[in-house]
């Protein structure tokens, strides 16, 4: 327990308050205490206050129209009611007007500290959703995770260097934000970053894409061009999805990496280039090199330093602080008051594995916020497949793969194996979904 949980108990009991007072603050909570509603008013507006414990009846005003009062004006707080008259009635009508929890009195301190392990589980994932601002020093990029920290350190040394660096993740990770970061904040952040996506480049065209051509090289060259590395000399150059490299573009990269050299199409002109490499891929590519597929030489020269970045589901409260920061940008896009959502809703999406990773999540966002009309958004709003999860970090005889693997086939049934949609709801591409499905089919 930290000590920042602050418990305003109200009752018109003083034995009560300090019974209260005495097992919570032990328990590492601090609190403030009021005897009428009256009282404790005044310390809602004036303190930050996360739970309210309050009696059912008292003079003047009772419980119930604290707990009111609470939820149209203190929506983030948690309420607790006690009463030594307890009913059937009195728990429904607590609860309908926003009650979290009921305890009849007398209470035991076992029972006290039970119900506040319950309500603190909805504190601490409304605290972990609440909008955080990406600092300079995580390079633009949300996480408090010791992975992601892990991350932030490495794009730091990246950035110090000139070295080639090897950024490896899932797709929809985000490791194009890494290279992002990695070359805005280093020297060579004035001159261009050109991202490049190696799988999409026909072997026919890839040596005018690299390395440009002169006028009259080919039929239809009417004129010359430069190629990506002379666009990104004295910048950086990222290849995506390098591990899809053709075994030609391949041994085109390792030339121009080995010599900085390189001539355009159609010319014996030798053009000497500084232009910093980063590379992407969702692929292991010692496993491709080890099958023969993946030249070694080129994957130890990309390799001088890596940055593995983690899965979402590997993130943790990450995933909170996420989708807090698309729900402020979908809706100010939409222009609209920023949606909120349910702890239930929250819990859920932070129980789902997100095979589609952060891509996934952010897909499902802006869904949420140009389809959903009220506010908050609920949990009978989510996709079919993301109400129920269980949390991934209680299914620890599972690999993530094994996740993955169930995840797809229900999106694939929930879509009547439309490819196209259930690439969609994943977040990824059909391409890399055709690649999944086929790995899936190997595998057995």
């Amino acid at each position: 327990m930290t000590g920042k949980i602050r418990i305003l108990a109200v009752d018109d009991s003083k034995s009560t308050l300090e019974v209260l007072k005495r097992n919570l603050e032990s328990s590492g909570y601090e609190v403030l205490t009021a005897l009428r509603v009256d009282e404790a008013l005044p310390l809602l507006e004036e303190y930050d206050i996360d739970v309210v414990i309050t009696d059912y009846k008292m003079p003047q005003a009772t419980g119930l129209e604290l707990i009111r009062h609470v939820r149209e004006n203190h929506r983030d707080v948690e309420i607790m009611m006690i009463t030594g008259y307890p009913s059937i009635s009195g728990a429904v009508e607590a609860i309908k007007d926003g009650a979290g929890e009921y305890l009849p009195k007398p209470f035991t301190a076992e029972e006290l500290l039970s119900a506040m392990e319950r309500i603190m589980e909805r504190v601490n994932i409304r605290k972990a959703a609440e909008p955080a601002e990406a600092p300079d020093e995580n390079y633009g990029i949300y996480g408090k995770s010791p992975l992601m920290q892990l991350v932030f350190r490495r794009i730091g040394k990246a950035a110090a260097t000139s070295a080639n660096v090897l950024i490896s993740g899932d797709s929809g990770t985000g490791k194009e934000l890494v290279a992002r970061a990695v070359h805005y904040h280093s020297d060579r952040r004035a001159a261009p970053f050109v991202p490049v996506n190696c799988a999409a480049i026909p072997d026919s065209l890839l040596e005018s894409e690299l390395f440009g051509h002169v006028k009259g090289a080919f039929t239809g060259a009417k004129e010359g061009r430069a190629g990506f590395f002379e666009i990104a000399n004295g910048g950086t150059i990222f290849l995506d999805e390098i591990g899809d490299a053709s075994p030609n573009m391949q041994a085109k990269l390792l030339r121009v990496l080995q010599s900085k050299e390189f001539c355009k199409v159609g010319s014996s002109v030798v053009n000497t280039v500084d232009t910093r490499v980063l590379a992407a891929t969702h692929k292991n590519l010692k496993r491709l090199v080890d099958e023969g597929s993946f030249r070694e030489d080129l994957y130890y020269r990309l390799n001088v330093v890596d940055i593995p970045v983690p899965s979402l589901a590997e993130r943790g409260d990450d995933i909170l602080i996420m989708i807090s920061s698309f729900l402020d940008r979908f809706s100010k896009a939409m222009q609209r008051p920023t949606l909120r959502m349910t702890d239930e809703a929250l819990q859920s999406l932070r129980n789902y594995s997100w095979p589609g990773n952060v891509r996934e999540l952010e897909n499902l966002i802006q869904r949420l916020v140009v389809i959903v009309d009220h506010d908050p958004i609920e949990v009978t709003d989510l996709p079919g497949s993301m109400r129920f999860s269980l949390p991934v970090e209680g299914r620890v005889d599972r690999s993530l793969a094994d996740v993955e693997r169930e995840h797809i086939k229900n999106v694939l049934a929930m879509t009547n194996n439309n490819k196209t949609r259930a690439a969609e709801i994943l977040g990824i591409n059909r391409k890399t979904l055709r690649e999944k499905l086929k790995r899936m089919e190997e595998e057995g």
